[in-house]
């Protein structure tokens, strides 16, 4: 058995930071263009420097994501992107478009390709296909089984790597490639502006009766027919791993550093406690279950994995999230005698109780005993995003730590 690599997504430079420290073995991360995530902050050269920089002083992988489906006029500008990317020297390039793998094999040979799930690859004479034409690794598509992937990995060379979604979003076109968006608004999904229709609420209306709308579900509001619940396979890392997957992709490049924490380090522990026993996996399986749960989610299904999936998929009554805890921020630099300074990002209050999680697995309770601002003014609250505080704890974090306050209203993700 090959232990998988968990490969983790950032949206920002901070982020960044906390998949490497909570446990990624690779990040994977778009530029400012040619991504399919520009609702995401993304990066720019200097940060992806930094990222990349970073990871590898940590022993850690940085995938870059180049899978628009371009046209004529992004060709150019691609190439231009390509040679940014050779100076800067990431591990790997997830392309889905036969023109611009073609180009990046091309100007920088020297980094791995990764074939994108938005290529649609459904078949194992597909992955031989990207192989031969210098692919590393395919990303499969999600609307395949876990047999559909064994026979693949049966029947495609050793040192072919294959990847797969295990946990995050799901879209409800074929293998991402929707066109809703673009209709609806002219945000093309396929070139990363999508708009996410399918979370919208809908009702049915007869061409006869303009503007008599017809509930399609008993709710009278109309009903989010397209909103899949949330793919989760912390239950079932056995069966990726007999698969042969070997790399176990979570998405959400536009999630919050909380996010990005506790899926790394559940899937983390996860995957080291199956590789040292299946007892110690077993056993643990309730603290998996409940920590993946701490984070924002629309209910759990296995996807395709296990069969096509039926309607207890989809949610129908609404397209909010689950929402257990608030992410106050990340911890930076730590001053043993005066606190530890802070970017908030939620409001949090001097007296309450926090959590400091810890990438071993801890959440240690802590009581907020002060605030000040960045000019030592004390506060009793701090109630305004990204205000740069000093804060003072019952107990000292340490940097980089995550800090999260309970929450346990659903609402939006925020």
């Amino acid at each position: 058995m090959r232990k998988p690599e968990l490969l983790i997504p950032a949206g920002s430079l901070e982020v960044f930071k906390t998949a490497v420290d909570y446990g990624a073995d690779a990040v994977y991360i778009g530029g400012e263009a040619f991504g399919l995530r520009a609702g995401a902050k993304n990066f720019g050269k200097e940060d992806m420097a930094k990222a990349i920089e970073y990871a590898h002083a940590h022993s850690v992988k940085v995938h870059v994501t180049a899978n628009i489906l371009a046209h004529n006029y992004d060709l150019d500008g691609a190439r231009e992107y390509f040679h940014e990317l050779k100076e800067l020297g990431p591990d790997a390039l997830i392309i889905a478009d036969p023109g611009m793998f073609m180009m990046a094999r091309e100007i920088c040979p020297e980094i791995d390709i990764h074939v994108s799930t938005q290529a649609n690859n459904t078949n194992y004479e597909t992955y031989k296909f990207w192989y031969k034409l210098g692919a590393k690794r395919v990303v499969a598509a999600r609307e395949l089984s876990l047999n559909e992937i064994r026979t693949i990995r049966e029947n495609i060379p050793e040192d072919l790597e294959i990847e797969a979604f295990i946990h995050g979003a799901m879209c409800i076109s074929y293998s991402g490639r929707c066109l809703l968006s673009n209709y609806f608004t002219g945000r093309d999904a396929n070139k990363g502006a999508c708009t996410h229709p399918c979370r919208w609420k809908y009702a049915v209306m007869e061409e006869s009766r303009p503007g008599e709308y017809l509930p399609v579900y008993e709710n009278e509001r109309g009903t989010f027919i397209f909103n899949s619940k949330d793919l989760c396979m912390i239950d079932h890392i056995p069966d990726l791993v007999n698969a042969g997957v070997d790399s176990c992709k979570i998405e959400g490049r536009m999630k919050t550093a909380l996010y990005v924490a506790t899926v790394a380090r559940t899937y983390r522990k996860a995957l080291d406690d199956y590789f040292e026993s299946a007892e110690k996996y077993e056993a643990n399986m309730d603290w998996y279950r409940r920590e993946i749960r701490s984070c924002t989610y629309r209910q759990f299904t296995t996807g395709f994995y296990y069969g096509k999936p039926a309607e207890d998929a989809q949610i129908y009554d609404s397209n909010t999230y689950v929402n257990e805890y608030t992410y106050l921020g990340t911890v930076g630099a730590v001053h043993a005698d005066s606190g530890f300074e802070l970017e908030q990002r939620n409001k949090f209050s001097v007296g309450e109780e926090i959590e400091i999680m810890k990438r071993d697995g801890r959440d240690i309770l802590a009581s907020v005993l002060s605030i000040t601002d960045a000019d030592g003014t004390p506060m009793d609250s701090a109630p305004h995003p990204k205000q740069q505080l000093r804060v003072t704890l019952s107990c000292l974090p340490e940097e980089g730590d995550v800090l999260r306050i309970n929450a346990p209203q659903n609402g939006k993700l925020r």
